[in-house]
């Protein structure tokens, strides 16, 4: 029986609702079949190390029993991995295998927990939102992630989940489109950006996995990014020092504050920076302040621990300064999320919003930029730029 017209909209649209298939995506489906494509085989960005474990893992297989436990657990997670392509494709699919059956958090949405997020370059350079994948049950989702892409090649940078693990993923395009590995940034000419930390570099709270400042910060200035984000788990222990030591890096930026105290800043952040500027004596080391609690105006003990904390970090610098070392640089936190005068910038006061995450990116983008570009300068003691 054929349907009209206006019947097969109205089936189509009760068909998403309902959750159901569009007749007319299943009638394209078999005109024109998918093929997938590990993504492997098209280079996975973010990874620092290629002895892993698990393919999709963060840190070497030698870490286990080596770093916490609690760090290599959530080394597992992916955050931060992304890949680059380039395709003609007219539509692009997403099939992935997820670790673990949390798909949420309580204050994180299952598509910045689980989920892909799929960008495209324009002709202007700039990379551009594109689609979201939805993960909806473990362990395996597969979903079109876009259609009806206009005709021609262009480059594509899917980032996979910042709070989950995979064990796959796959890009799926029309068989008779073709899918190629994207040029290297800058001719291969560019180390990576690597970034040491917390929850808030982990992700912690992005809508995206493509929100975190980590990976908006990378699309800005066309770099490579590693995420060793560890939530509940940037202390800066001296293992992690040597194994971020073997990472041959543009700039190491080190922001831990947000999981550690006084004592802890005067006990470990100088031995840390030691083990990086020895096996990396040119290396550029940003040290970031914890961002601004955002309700520390109201509440005196949030505003008194991000006081300590500044304290703590702004002696280790002096510190450092005074024995000769060179080449590190400083960010104050107080200027992370803004002025956010409005209290939005993070969900819970502490880990950012999709703005907050925005607005961190801004204040990284304009610490970064000048010491790539090899005019980066140090604070003056008090913190001051």
């Amino acid at each position: 029986m054929q349907l009209a017209r206006g019947q097969m909209h109205l089936v189509a649209i009760l068909c998403g609702l309902l959750g159901g298939a569009d007749p007319r995506a299943a009638s394209a489906a078999s005109e024109d079949p998918i093929r997938w494509h590990d993504i492997r085989t098209l280079d996975i960005e973010g990874k620092g190390w290629t002895d892993t474990k698990a393919p999709f893992d963060r840190l070497p297989a030698k870490a286990e029993g080596v770093v916490p436990p609690g760090v290599w657990s959530l080394s597992h997670h992916s955050a931060g991995l992304c890949v680059r392509f380039l395709t003609d494709a007219t539509s692009i699919h997403g099939r992935w295998a997820l670790i673990s059956n949390s798909l949420a958090m309580p204050h994180m949405p299952a598509t910045g927990v689980s989920g892909l997020d799929l960008y495209v370059k324009g002709a202007d350079g700039i990379w551009r939102w594109l689609a979201v994948g939805q993960p909806t049950q473990f362990p395996v989702n597969a979903t079109r992630l876009v259609t009806g892409l206009p005709d021609g090649k262009r480059e594509y940078l899917l980032y996979l989940p910042l709070y989950n693990g995979v064990s796959s993923v796959e890009i799926g395009i029309p068989e008779r489109s073709t899918i190629e590995k994207a040029a290297p940034y800058a001719a291969g000419a560019r180390k990576p950006i690597v970034f040491y930390g917390t929850s808030i570099t982990q992700g912690g709270c992005a809508s995206r996995t493509g929100m975190v400042h980590t990976a908006i910060v990378g699309r800005r200035l066309g770099y490579p990014v590693i995420n060793l984000g560890f939530s509940g788990n940037g202390r800066m222990e001296i293992e992690i020092a040597r194994l971020l030591a073997e990472i041959d890096a543009s700039v190491y930026v080190l922001d831990c504050l947000p999981n550690m105290n006084g004592a802890m800043v005067a006990e470990r952040v100088e031995p840390f920076v030691r083990v990086l500027r020895d096996a990396h004596p040119g290396a550029p080391i940003l040290l970031v302040e914890d961002r601004s609690y955002s309700d520390a105006l109201f509440l005196a003990p949030r505003r008194e621990a991000n006081e300590r904390n500044r304290a703590a970090l702004r002696q280790a610098l002096l510190r450092l300064q005074a024995a000769g070392v060179e080449g590190i640089h400083y960010l104050p936190g107080n200027g992370l999320l803004g002025d956010d005068e409005d209290n939005l910038a993070t969900v819970d006061g502490s880990h950012p919003t999709d703005l907050g995450f925005m607005r961190q990116a801004d204040a990284f983008c304009e610490a970064l930029r000048p010491i790539l570009m090899g005019r980066g300068s140090a604070p003056r003691p008090g913190g001051e730029r």
